[in-house]
């Protein structure tokens, strides 16, 4: 395989093959932690790149392969390697984010179909009225359940090629089945009730709502747990640590480091239960939400009670009013409010990229790693924006869903269709935006003496409690007196120490003025950050730490 790119200048014509010699061998998804369902999955083929430059010097020089570039008219046909993957996620990232695959790729989708197809059989054979679809035998319903749970990637293989004719992916899935049916004496009798009056939304919607299921049970959410888990240990851990709050970015009353990594463990998890608690919808009411096709086979079945009775038994709520489509509100909550999450945490990312360049955190090498190119002591707060890179992205993917999912012509028009392929897109970029963060704090060390060093320089931030002592016992104009000694000028120890000897106050308050540093007032930072676990179980109502 042979990768390369074209240019010219004046008098200059050079063609410009870059890439390296590689070969990959990968298996998609290579342990069963990853693999839940027990799917079969192909390997990638071999791929090899070669890199050759071609110039006025060596142009005459033979070659041993012929070399074509990648242009309109000598177009290739390429493996899909980390090398050729257009999105990042199945590139560079795929390592750290292949375990949505199971449930947010193309795969994933054919699997849930393939599921709510043999499902819906299945539930009509315990309905009365349709006789036409007796009881399955234990055997049968074994059969069926095979499918389910035996789904491989070569039968998502054989589903894409009975698309290929049919130009329809819903249509194929029903296919692919009656195909597979046909060897059972008991189910090929009925292949005809596969897809019973179903609209392929009716299919669509309920596997779109079990890959969300799926993919935030196992993958998201227990993630998001670690991080805010992670965040909580750096509260308690700093709990005591005090530290110069900076408002406007200029000195301000001194706060404990553990008790602003508080602040942001409890915006998450407030976040995280929001999240958890969306209700995942699905219909099941054929072409146009009125169960026409239904009705007109069976008058006699109460289908609006069958269809929320199979919608929660796939462990989903009935959404009994829709057109042809689920009208997408739980899921434009969802990804709101995954939005919400990431930008708290991009609002952490950039606090703590500010504490690293303060001194306030160190970050561990490894060795080997470089900073810089050209810097050779550069050691940079990479996951930190990383994880801030790919919030941003991420939130752009899923802001465009969350506005344009709710919005359909009339009963549906194919909108969705395309935009709900990409949910992938944004539950990837947050993974990753996780795991990088994750990362990056797995690295940091607190520099204490940092942090004492910028308290020491600060006693003006002593202002704030004298003026408020000086109020209580009635001293006049307690703030105009702090802020003319303080404001705009360099305040030592000193300077604080002989003004409060000169107050009026009683000797008890005096006293307790006195012994007050920058490094000690620190009102109740510490017991907030040490109380920060009980505080985010009480929230949620349960322990989830």
């Amino acid at each position: 395989m042979e990768l390369g790119t074209s240019f010219s200048a004046s008098n200059v014509s050079k063609t410009m093959f870059l890439s390296v010699p590689i070969t990959q061998k990968s298996n998609l998804f290579p342990n069963s932690l990853l693999n839940p369902f027990n799917f079969s999955f192909p390997t990638i083929k071999n791929c090899s790149c070669k890199a050759i430059a071609k110039g006025s010097i060596v142009s005459s020089l033979k070659t041993q392969e012929k070399v074509k570039g990648m242009s309109s008219d000598h177009s290739q046909d390429l493996e899909l390697t980390s090398l050729s993957a257009l999105c990042p996620l199945d590139g560079r990232y795929w390592g750290k984010v292949k375990e949505l695959a199971p449930f947010m790729s193309e795969f994933g989708l054919i699997r849930f179909r393939v599921l709510v197809e043999i499902k819906w059989l299945l539930k009509m054979s315990q309905i009365h009225e349709i006789s036409e679809v007796p009881s399955f035998s234990e055997g049968a319903q074994t059969f069926l359940q095979d499918l389910i749970d035996e789904f491989s990637m070569n039968d998502a293989l054989e589903v894409k090629k009975i698309e290929r004719v049919t130009n329809h992916d819903v249509k194929a899935v029903e296919y692919f089945l009656k195909q597979r049916c046909q060897s059972h004496p008991e189910i090929v009798k009925v292949l005809e009730f596969f897809h019973f009056a179903c609209t392929s939304e009716d299919i669509n919607n309920l596997a779109h709502a079990l890959m969300l299921k799926g993919a935030l049970n196992t993958v998201i959410l227990p993630v998001m747990d670690e991080l805010i888990s992670a965040i909580c240990d750096m509260a308690t851990t700093y709990s005591s640590v005090p530290m110069l709050s900076r408002t406007h970015g200029q000195p301000a009353s001194p706060t404990t480091l553990g008790k602003e990594m508080a602040i942001f463990a409890y915006r998450l998890s407030r976040e995280r239960k929001e999240i958890s608690q969306i209700e995942l919808l699905g219909k099941f009411a054929g072409a146009v939400g009125n169960y026409n096709a239904h009705v007109a086979a069976y008058p006699e079945v109460n289908w609006p009670q069958i269809a929320e009775e199979f919608v929660m038994s796939l462990g989903l709520k009935f959404n009994p009013y829709v057109p042809q489509i689920e009208t997408h509100d739980y899921m434009a909550k969802l990804f709101h409010s995954i939005v919400q999450f990431n930008n708290i945490l991009v609002d952490f990312d950039r606090d703590v990229w500010g504490y690293i360049s303060l001194g306030y955190f160190k970050q561990t090498t490894k060795a080997g790693e470089i900073g810089s190119s050209t810097m050779p002591h550069k050691v940079n707060p990479i996951d930190f924006e990383n994880s801030e890179g790919n919030l941003g992205v991420a939130n752009g993917n899923l802001s465009h869903l969350s506005t344009k999912l709710p919005i359909s012509r009339w009963q549906r028009d194919l909108t969705d269709s395309t935009v709900l392929r990409n949910m992938g897109v944004g539950l990837g970029h947050s993974l990753l935006a996780y795991r990088s963060a994750l990362q990056g704090i797995q690295k940091l060390q607190v520099n204490e003496a940092a942090l004492s060093e910028d308290l020491d320089k600060c006693w003006e931030v002593l202002a704030e409690p004298i003026q408020t002592v000086m109020r209580r016992y009635g001293v006049p104009e307690p703030y105009e007196k702090l802020k003319a000694l303080t404001r705009g000028r360099t305040v030592t120890k000193e300077i604080c120490r002989d003004f409060i000897q000169k107050l009026d106050i009683p000797a008890d308050a005096k006293t307790a003025l006195l012994n007050l540093t920058p490094h000690t007032y620190i009102g109740t930072a510490a017991e907030l950050a040490k109380n920060i676990t009980e505080a985010i179980n009480l929230e949620n109502g349960a322990q989830i730490f």
